[in-house]
């Protein structure tokens, strides 16, 4: 699977957690969109390709990059330019920096671009240094467990069946989660994995640093 990085305009607040040889190791692509640029300059990683209408970012764009120009008055986010770039281009895994911050407005939107992510048939994660964020669907899945942090999930439709969760502190057999009630809040894995059957809906997983 071909994987490519994304940094948006959010704000990333410890710029340490992002380790330019991994990402160069396993992105193959990085797109910067606005002023995401000014974080993927800060770690010393040169984008293939910038999109955005550049409300955010003031000063010279490399001459040598690709560059998509939108216009402010889109129906599409800049990060979401971004995204159908990726996919467009044939990538099916895409990790996103500097999606979920001091805006509630443009996070929740990143949260729907993981929906339209998943329904285009890749994956997308939202990282940052307290964070990851995907989505899952109907199948089979497995995460690995990582001391220190919480693992949580949440109907996106308005209701998900859940076959099977087990591995965790608090887990499920044949559940129907529901949008409007946060059972799923602050899990946490106790197992060297945990296993999440999905039977039916969509839902978002969030692993948190306690």
């Amino acid at each position: 699977m071909r994987s490519c990085a994304i940094f948006a305009g959010g704000p990333i607040n410890s710029m340490s957690f992002i380790e330019p040889e991994k990402i160069i190791s396993r992105c193959e692509f990085i797109i910067c969109a606005d002023s995401g640029l000014k974080a993927a300059q800060k770690v010393g990683l040169a984008p293939d390709l910038i999109v955005g209408d550049f409300d955010s970012y003031s000063g010279a764009l490399p001459e040598s990059t690709e560059i998509i120009e939108c216009v402010p008055e889109k129906d599409d986010t800049d990060t979401l330019v971004a995204v159908k770039e990726a996919i467009n281009r044939g990538f099916g895994e895409i990790y996103l920096y500097g999606g979920f911050g001091a805006r509630a407005d443009h996070s929740f939107a990143n949260i729907q671009t993981l929906v339209f992510a998943y329904e285009n048939g890749c994956k997308m994660t939202i990282c940052d240094p307290d964070n990851e964020l995907t989505v899952c669907g109907e199948g089979e899945h497995t995460f690995e467990k990582r001391d220190g942090w919480y693992f949580s999930m949440f109907a996106l439709t308005e209701t998900a069946v859940i076959g099977r969760y087990s591995g965790v502190k608090y887990p499920l057999n044949n559940y129907l989660m529901n949008i409007s009630y946060p059972i799923g809040v602050s899990n946490e894995i106790i197992e060297e994995s945990a296993y999440l059957r999905i039977d039916k809906g969509l839902v978002l997983v969030i692993r948190s640093r306690k």
